[in-house]
């Protein structure tokens, strides 16, 4: 009777047990009831259930101290306080995979906040213990670890060194071979997080063979895995001119750019990504790009697009127009300007708008041709405005002035350059378009006498006579393909001259001169009238 009455006892306390454990790990999916639990000691009180008998207890206490851990580093740096990790990491080499993934998803819920908390759970030595689950049967059990070492290796790069050393990165590379869509998604992404620091970490990766199996998955539909296979494979391209001929020499071109038309916006902005990182290294890899059809898929995706899925798209351009002339006009040929002005006026970042100022600089810069065909659209004066703007960034008037510099300074178009002298501009701008006015003029005898007749040389006087002025320099290089003559007229101070010379002449009494000059002409009149 006893025994039967301390077996009862047990096995109402063991309901207990797993009625309160199930309880605060179903509380604490509500982020309202985690500041409550904190306080009434609820970590406290699960330590101990980490090290029940029982392994339903076992799993539901790590998955309530996981979403505890999860809601703040407060939160995360008390678990670490209160000795739960090396439980944790023992927790992962029991047979129970339930457990193992409680376990892992807590290791995670920690690691995920700072450098310092990841730091603290490779302390614990949980490193082997993930790897080690890497190589499981259940594939829960593999994403919860890989998904747990993607945290880690994201912080840092001696964090996903450490990683690496641990030997994941092959074990990685085996899950995305695996069939379930759910782990390939989590392995790529554990890649992509270990490959984005350093060229020797994203070299790691090659080198484990990732690019071969991640490359294929461009053409899979599942949104999800693509956006994950684009970021990893943009991530190891981005570092070097050879990390860059990987991904491409696994023929991702043109498959790549198809999921630029792809209803995700995600993948959308992913695979630009990855084009971007792969134009910028090389004219041959720009080229290979252009020769693909690639910017013809970008104007498109710029033109679509808006906010920051716009910006790899818009840099992607930029680099492409980088490189050389051909590919300057290979980029104005596919109709790139109107997208790039829309998104300059459109976007309300500055950073957007400063990447769009850098690209339209970088088109517009090669040759008369680029720049008169960047002029045409009308962006200058807004380039002028962004930059005269106080409220724009410093980045940004600084990108917006490079960009004039280097459009202004291939312009020979007299009439978009004698719009911009009617404009009031800053005089550093002001004195970039009057050397380019100079230097037109000098080369344009038929254009002299159309920036006469527009305006254009009298508001160049006025500028040179405007107190404080810093562009006499560039106003006389203008002057000096004018007769002396008609530079005084059109100077602000001639009639004034007039007025003073026609008083100076009546105050010494020189009218019966002009009388007399007067009757001359008449004699001569007559005399002709008489020839006749």
């Amino acid at each position: 009777m006893a025994t039967r009455a301390v077996l009862q006892t047990f096995e109402k306390y063991q309901k207990e047990r797993v009625a309160f454990v199930t309880a605060v790990a179903e509380m604490a999916k509500n982020p309202q009831n985690i500041e409550a639990l904190q306080q009434a000691g609820a970590m406290a009180l699960l330590r101990p259930l980490l090290l029940d008998n029982v392994p339903s207890i076992q799993q539901s206490a790590a998955l309530a101290l996981g979403r505890l851990a999860n809601y703040s580093d407060d939160l995360a740096e008390a678990v670490v306080q209160n000795e739960i990790l090396p439980q944790l990491v023992y927790s992962l080499s029991e047979q129970n995979r339930f457990y193992k993934q409680a376990a892992a998803f807590c290791l995670r819920a920690v690691a995920k906040h700072s450098p310092e908390l990841a730091q603290a759970v490779i302390d614990s030595g949980s490193l082997d213990s993930l790897v080690t689950c890497l190589e499981e049967f259940d594939p829960g059990v593999k994403e919860a670890a890989a998904w747990t070492l993607g945290y880690i290796a994201g912080h840092n790069a001696e964090l996903a060194q450490q990683v690496v050393d641990a030997g994941a990165v092959p074990l990685l590379v085996l899950c995305v071979q695996e069939p379930e869509l759910s782990l390939k998604r989590i392995a790529a992404s554990s890649l992509s997080d270990l490959a984005k620091h350093t060229p020797e970490l994203a070299q790691a990766v090659v080198d484990a063979g990732a690019v071969a199996y991640l490359a294929p998955l461009v053409i899979n539909q599942d949104a999800k895995l693509k956006r994950q296979v684009c970021c990893a494979l943009s991530q190891i391209a981005k570092h070097s001119v050879d990390l860059a001929e990987v991904v491409v020499g696994a023929e991702i071109f043109p498959k790549i750019l198809t999921c630029l038309k792809f209803p995700d916006e995600f993948v959308k902005k992913h695979a630009a990504t990855v084009v971007r990182e792969i134009a910028k290294h090389t004219p041959e890899l720009a080229q290979l790009v252009v020769g693909n059809g690639g910017v013809g898929a970008l104007v498109d995706y710029v033109g679509e697009s808006s906010g920051n899925n716009r910006l790899p798209g818009i840099m992607a351009l930029g680099y492409i127009a980088a490189f050389s002339e051909t590919l300057a006009l290979s980029v104005i040929a596919e109709k790139a300007l109107p997208p790039l002005v829309s998104a300059l006026a459109e976007e309300t970042e500055d950073h957007l708008k400063s990447a769009t100022a850098w690209t339209l600089g970088q088109i517009g810069r090669h040759t008369p041709d680029h720049a008169k065909s960047v002029s045409d659209t009308g962006v200058l004066a807004s380039l002028v405005n962004l930059e005269a703007d106080s409220t724009s960034s410093e980045d940004l008037r600084t990108k917006c002035r490079r960009a004039l510099k280097s459009i202004i300074g291939k312009l020979t178009h007299l009439p978009a350059l004698d719009a911009l002298v009617h404009r009031n501009l800053p005089e550093a701008v002001m004195k970039m378009v009057l050397e380019q006015v100079g230097k037109v003029l000098a080369n344009d005898p038929t254009g002299r006498a159309a920036f006469v007749h527009s305006g254009g040389l009298a508001a160049v006087q006025q500028m040179a006579e405007a107190p404080g002025s810093k562009l006499k320099e560039a106003v006389e290089i203008i002057n000096s393909v004018y007769p002396e003559e008609i530079v005084k007229y059109y100077s602000p101070s001639y009639s004034q001259q007039l007025l003073e010379k026609l008083e100076t002449l009546t105050s010494m009494g020189h009218t019966p001169q002009l009388v007399s000059r007067g009757k001359a002409s008449e004699d001569k009149w007559h005399v002709a009238r008489g020839r006749q």
